[in-house]
């Protein structure tokens, strides 16, 4: 995760919290320090029963909202600096975009601030 020129003021370490499929998973916490690596990889699965037709799949993966958010661990509870928030089909399936590196592998996607994150 980048954020160019921005020091966090707090040193507490970061964690991507990670909502998709009705499943919540987070990464292990890194430094409080940009760029902000995650080498993990986290695995969600979901059996969608009595779908027969991948049309109907695809109309609930529409309905369906995945969200990251970057929190940071500021007692008591932590903060969130930022989210991203998007149907659950174009997150899994984004449109192809005009940039290298092999499908799947790098993916850019904008997160929101949070009015915590100044």
């Amino acid at each position: 995760i980048t954020c160019p020129g921005v020091v966090l003021k707090d040193k507490q370490e970061l964690y991507l919290s990670v909502f998709v499929l009705g499943k919540y998973k987070r990464t292990e916490c890194v430094p409080a320090v940009f760029p902000l690596f995650f080498q993990e990889r986290l695995l969600f699965e979901k059996t969608f029963a009595n779908v027969v037709d991948p049309g109907d799949l695809v109309k609930l993966l529409e309905f369906d909202t995945s969200v990251l958010e970057l929190i940071q661990l500021i007692p008591p509870v932590g903060k969130v600096l930022a989210t991203y928030e998007e149907n659950t089909r174009d997150f899994l399936f984004p449109d192809p975009k005009l940039t290298h590196g092999r499908r799947g592998l790098e993916r850019e996607i904008l997160m929101k601030r949070s009015p915590f994150f100044t």
